[in-house]
């Protein structure tokens, strides 16, 4: 029996999952996006355990077959939603290609060296559901894959969601009606409670060629969330945010199966928004601005980027990235009405305030971020997109990205950099390289749903 079958699909609660060991491997993704590199994408597996002689080290690349794919967020074939099927196991990762809209099947049998199981090319998706531009990746309690997809067979809005069986074979489109949708992005669900909340970025044939911002004038970037009915599977309702809510992106809900509150974070207006339910309905009440600041060479205030988040298992710490500024930053969300800030780190970014690390030079700021199950370790990368990496920080293409390990106080809050964990993506076998998404085999505060 593997380490993998011995962790099953996932906990029975999260105060279960909080429990378990610390992780000792962490996955995330590794980008070639230079011109001269001909190099594919490539799952990299990461050794987190402190204990280990290659600890901070990336001990094993899993290449993709083809060049170009723009691998971005992944997830399992199961996790906790489904934790009580004996038949399932967290063996399988989904990691889809934003750009290609490939989709690669890795089989973590042997966790160390993960290896390709299947691929679906473009052409099936397009053929099969007309979609393209694959994003978030979640397993559902029925042994289901469910997808959101950011544009239709030609890259346009508003995408939808695709289904993968089983056997990762396309099982069809899961929405049977978007009315009010434009554009798509995340999404979270909460079946106990009959919901599912999904956001806006714009379609793949926008934000592909780089950020304008006549674009977001003109409309081609989304500021609405959707609200929709998880059985019926349609939206019940749909919440303008508003020029205080552009482009909001991760959607992360409290791991309570019980609970009606969580968050969704705007990147372009860098607000942070409570999603609750009252009286019936949904409503979205912004509790954290981050102020834009003038910087030199700048045509317009740099705004902070809310561009990702992450909710501890407890429900109480809220994590999230500002990627121009260059901070992270923790806030107590026991109220979730009533964020206070507990921490905050500057890891890079372009107001230069925490420009190197150990003399390692922070391309980029802080991004991408996953947080262990005990909520005691946060990991953080600094690749966004590699058009928009190439527009804000043209210096990634040449030297590559970081991951760094946050330790975090989950009792009374507050984080400090872990001096003895940098992974330098800048000297890859084939050149720099970026990354971005993370996950552990054994499950994260991101994947992991209950039902």
């Amino acid at each position: 029996m593997s380490e993998h079958d011995c962790c099953g699909p996932g906990y029975a609660s999260p105060a279960e999952a909080m429990k378990a060991d610390p992780e000792k491997l962490l996955y995330t993704i590794g980008l070639y996006v230079r011109s001269e590199t001909q190099a594919p994408d490539y799952l990299a597996t990461i050794d987190v355990d402190p204990s280990s002689p290659t600890y901070s080290q990336v001990i094993h690349r899993t290449p993709m077959p083809n060049i170009g794919d723009e691998l971005h967020h992944f997830g399992w074939n199961a996790c906790s939603s489904c934790y009580d099927n004996p038949d399932k196991h967290r063996r399988f990762l989904v990691v889809p290609g934003l750009k290609s809209s490939r989709i690669h099947i890795i089989d973590t049998e042997d966790q160390r060296s993960p290896k390709i199981h299947k691929i679906i090319e473009p052409e099936e998706i397009i053929e099969k559901v007309n979609l393209t531009a694959p994003h978030t990746v979640h397993c559902l309690a029925t042994g289901n894959v469910m997808i959101s997809m950011l544009g239709d067979g030609e890259g346009n809005g508003p995408g939808g969601f695709m289904l993968l069986d089983e056997n990762f074979e396309i099982a069809g489109r899961w929405e049977n009606n978007m009315d009010g949708m434009r554009y798509n992005y995340d999404y979270w669900y909460q079946p106990r409670r009959n919901f599912m909340v999904s956001s806006e970025w714009g379609a793949p044939k926008t934000f592909d060629a780089g950020f304008d911002l006549a674009d977001v004038e003109a409309g081609k970037y989304g500021q609405q969330i959707h609200i929709w009915d998880w059985e019926k599977r349609n939206i019940i309702q749909s919440i303008d945010l508003g020029p205080d809510g552009l482009i909001p992106l991760e959607v992360r809900f409290q791991h309570d199966p019980e609970s009606i509150h969580g968050f969704v974070g705007a990147a372009l207006s860098s607000t942070m928004w409570h999603c609750h339910k009252s009286n019936g309905s949904f409503q979205a009440d912004k509790v954290i601005a981050i102020e834009p600041i003038e910087h030199e060479g700048w045509p317009f205030p740099v705004p902070g980027l809310i561009t990702d988040l992450v909710l501890s298992l407890d429900d109480r710490f809220l994590y999230f990235s500002n990627w121009l500024h260059g901070d992270l930053r923790q806030y107590d969300v026991s109220d979730p009405a009533n964020p206070k800030l507990t921490g905050q780190l500057w890891l890079g970014g372009v107001l230069g305030k925490e420009p190197s690390y150990k003399g390692h030079e922070l391309v980029g700021g802080p991004q991408m971020l996953q947080l262990s199950l005990d909520g005691k370790r946060l990991y953080v990368s600094s690749s966004l997109h590699s058009s928009w990496d190439n527009q804000f920080y043209p210096d990634m293409a040449n030297r590559g990205s970081y991951l760094m390990q946050i330790d975090c106080d989950s009792v009374n809050g507050g984080m400090s950099v872990n001096q003895n964990f940098f992974v330098d993506f800048g000297n890859e076998p084939e050149g720099p390289a970026r990354a971005h998404e993370m996950r552990y085999p054994g499950g994260d505060c991101t994947s992991d749903i209950w039902v």
